[in-house]
């Protein structure tokens, strides 16, 4: 644990312990130990997490090994009682005591949802992961010639996380067609983590409860005319907790193959314990030479949240894109902060291969209209993958406008693959320019203050170019009078977007 984050638990701590009586400080039970809870899912999986917990009267102290997968510190630790109570990173809220010679613990997710367990005591060795196999000798792998341009279609985590399911997914695709997106360019079905159950006798992958059938849902997908997209992890386990690709690589690519999958995300998740940061483009390059081998084309998502300068290398890994960045979060600071730093690596995004600032929230419900249509616009221009994260079977009109928005969508689909970059800024106002193969420009004029704002400001300070003879607004689909300037009214959190040419 960081030596600041042991600090500020400390003091956290120190304060709850003066405002307890003598009395009960002594009586605190000792929670020290390493305690294995196993939290069995309805789907046939049980996941197994860690508590290393180290206790001295009232002060508590340790780390969460969550679903075998993320090592991260205990926060804000004190006793209520005789309870424990802490959180760790993405709102997790544990609350721990003792049961004879075990721990009840209960953990809740920032919602209704909540796991009631026991937690055993095991020995510190049991949280030991598996040795590292050899990694391959760096080579450089073939362009496997998929995603021209940026990857559109949908992906289940960011609305329904591991409540993902057969139907949820045909529902997908049915609302993918029904919704207009198809016809828009949307293309992708990914299932993200939590479809895993485990491996057979001969080691081949299996589903658990929730996919009975992972090829029948394949071809429903493609009768749709869509792809279908999976995910998996070079480490022991998922993010999630589920079986990982360790040592299967290629068993699992010719599985995904006979499925007929389309499209991978492949993410670090417990990788980082048993592999080195400097490994990452070995251990990458394992899985992209299994996909070359296993007789489908199947397009490379990288998700290493911009570990190892990775836009470097993913290319010679059969790369077609990768993750840029930590996850994204439904709001307007974790998209802004996001987007509005994708500009230093645009020199390595071009056909092929695309740099990814995360998936789409738009419809998921933390930001507005005006915050939502600044999100896609700025995905579009940078080039990046339009992946929906909402509920398609559910949104609103306005969801359904923004996510379609033809004019945009062309942007973002634009044969030249360049990436914008920031050419003004200016009180909170940026313009973000892009060219585009028919020879003009793509621009972004974003307000990051709080209040409507005007920006004005000449074509030739602003992106370096002449008046144009034709100027488009692309949210308002109406021609703008061509002139020497710009001059006009952009929302708070809003976005105007323009073609010039």
């Amino acid at each position: 644990m960081p030596l600041h984050t042991r600090l500020k638990n400390l003091c956290l701590l120190l304060a709850a312990a003066l405002a307890l009586a003598p009395g009960a400080r002594a009586a605190a039970p000792d929670l020290t130990g390493t305690w294995r809870i196993d939290l069995p899912k309805p789907w046939g999986v049980t996941l197994h997490s860690y508590m290393i917990l180290r206790q001295e009267g009232p002060f508590l102290t340790g780390s969460v090994l969550v679903n075998d997968a993320d090592e991260i510190g205990v926060q804000e630790a004190h006793m209520e009682g005789e309870e424990a109570v802490f959180h760790v990173d993405w709102g997790w809220k544990f609350r721990v005591r003792r049961d004879g010679a075990n721990l009840h613990v209960v953990i809740s997710y920032g919602g209704p949802d909540a796991d009631v367990a026991t937690a055993y005591p095991v020995p510190a060795s049991a949280t030991t992961p598996p040795a590292a196999p050899a990694i391959p000798e760096l080579r450089t792998l073939p362009d496997n010639g998929l995603l021209r341009t940026p990857p559109m279609g949908w992906n289940s985590w960011n609305h329904f996380a591991e409540k993902v399911d057969d139907r949820v997914v045909r529902d997908a695709a049915d609302a993918m067609v029904a919704s207009g997106m198809a016809a828009a360019g949307y293309q992708y079905i990914n299932i993200d983590d939590t479809w895993e159950g485990g491996r057979d006798a001969a080691g081949n992958i299996l589903t658990n409860a929730k996919f009975p059938d992972m090829k029948a849902l394949s071809a429903y997908v493609h009768a749709k005319g869509l792809k279908l997209g999976i995910y998996s992890s070079p480490g022991f386990v998922t993010c999630g907790g589920y079986e990982g690709s360790l040592g299967h690589e290629a068993q699992d690519a010719a599985t995904y193959a006979a499925c007929g999958i389309d499209y991978l995300k492949y993410d670090w998740c417990s990788a980082g314990r048993i592999y080195k940061i400097a490994d990452l483009r070995a251990v990458y390059q394992k899985m992209g030479d299994a996909l070359e081998r296993c007789g489908r084309p199947i397009a490379y998502s990288l998700c290493e949240y911009g570990m190892g300068d990775v836009w470097t290398w993913a290319p010679k890994v059969s790369g077609n894109l990768w993750r840029t960045t930590g996850d994204i979060q439904d709001n307007w600071e974790s998209m802004t902060k996001i987007g509005f730093d994708q500009g230093r690596l645009a020199t390595f995004a071009g056909p092929g291969h695309w740099n990814d600032p995360d998936m789409l929230e738009i419809g998921n419900g933390g930001m507005n209209g005006a915050e939502y249509r600044t999100h896609f616009s700025l995905w579009c221009l940078l080039a990046a993958p339009l992946m929906a994260g909402n509920d398609l079977r559910s949104m609103s009109d306005d969801t359904r406008a923004i996510l379609t928005n033809r004019e945009v969508i062309a942007v973002d689909q634009d044969p030249l693959g360049r990436e914008a970059q920031r050419a003004w800024a200016q009180d909170g106002i940026e313009v973000w320019t892009r060219p585009l193969a028919a020879g003009g420009i793509a621009i972004g004029i974003f307000n990051r203050n709080d209040q409507q704002r005007t920006a004005s400001f000449s074509w030739a300070e602003s992106v370096d170019a002449s008046a144009p003879r034709h100027v488009r607004d692309l949210w308002n689909h109406t021609d703008l009078a061509p002139g020497s300037s710009f001059n006009g009214a952009v929302p708070a959190h809003g976005v105007v977007m323009l073609e010039a040419k």
